[in-house]
């Protein structure tokens, strides 16, 4: 790995950081009035068909059965897993309050590199790592003027499923690229949540808008888009390194949850 290829990496991860930043204040304002289930599943659904129009206008390979296996577990974890934790879980909590406890994520996703992707750190890397995450994680504790609740619960959920799934992502994206992983992802799991976010759509689109343009946020950006730059980043740089740019996310998080 060359050291220009890191600093695109970390480039490339800050730029991803800040669009996922937005993911959980705009998720609160969307399950305001939207089931958690419908906007966890449904952001699935919409970025299904962004990924749908991209493999075919592009002509993208069939992934081989390697490939696609894994691609399940992106799926399941990227998804499903963590939408549907993170929506479920700004019904009870505030966005700045989940911002404390996915300051953990970016030391859980170097964890995932360690042992989905063979990455090894060296042991100063780990303790950096281990520091960086407890300040961050005290700073938006005292920040969000809160202790950890039931829910939380959820969130730890949403942290392992997004650390598994960056890290299997990243190593897919060597060979397939950013944008196939995530557009392949959404495709496998399109048929699973059919059902559900139809079960829970809303009865009537006749909602506040702001609900909706959250609801849009997560499907176009968080879902999609956002993916990117930061499969590619992570590819170039190494999950455990750039991973580490994700420290920043909470106090974006809480800026924008009390702007």
């Amino acid at each position: 790995m060359s050291k220009r290829d890191e600093n695109r990496g970390y480039l490339l991860g800050l730029m991803a950081g800040v669009a996922f930043a937005v993911t959980l204040p705009a998720t609160r304002v969307a399950v305001r009035a939207l089931d958690p289930v419908f906007v966890g599943l449904g952001r699935g659904i919409g970025a299904a068909l962004l990924a749908t129009a991209f493999l075919l206008l592009t002509r993208q390979r069939v992934p081989s059965p390697t490939e696609a296996k894994k691609l399940v577990i992106v799926a399941a974890a990227v998804v499903i897993g963590f939408p549907l934790f993170t929506a479920s879980a700004m019904r009870y909590v505030d966005a700045s309050h989940g911002g404390v406890v996915l300051g953990i994520l970016p030391l859980a996703t170097a964890a995932a590199g360690f042992f989905f992707s063979g990455e090894r750190p060296s042991v100063r890397f780990w303790l950096f790592a281990l520091v960086g995450t407890t300040l961050v994680v005290g700073y938006s504790l005292s920040k969000a003027g809160g202790t950890l609740q039931w829910i939380d619960l959820a969130l730890f959920a949403a942290v392992v499923s997004a650390a598994v799934g960056y890290a299997v992502g990243a190593q897919l994206s060597r060979s397939l690229g950013g944008l196939q992983v995530i557009s392949w992802a959404l495709l496998f799991s399109a048929p699973i949540l059919i059902v559900p976010v139809v079960l829970f759509a809303p009865a009537m689109i006749s909602l506040p808008l702001e609900s909706w343009l959250g609801f849009a946020y997560v499907t176009v950006i968080s879902q999609f888009f956002a993916f990117v730059p930061w499969y590619r980043g992570l590819a170039l740089g190494g999950i455990a390194k750039v991973g580490q740019t994700q420290l920043l996310q909470p106090f974006l998080t809480i800026v924008l949850s009390s702007s």
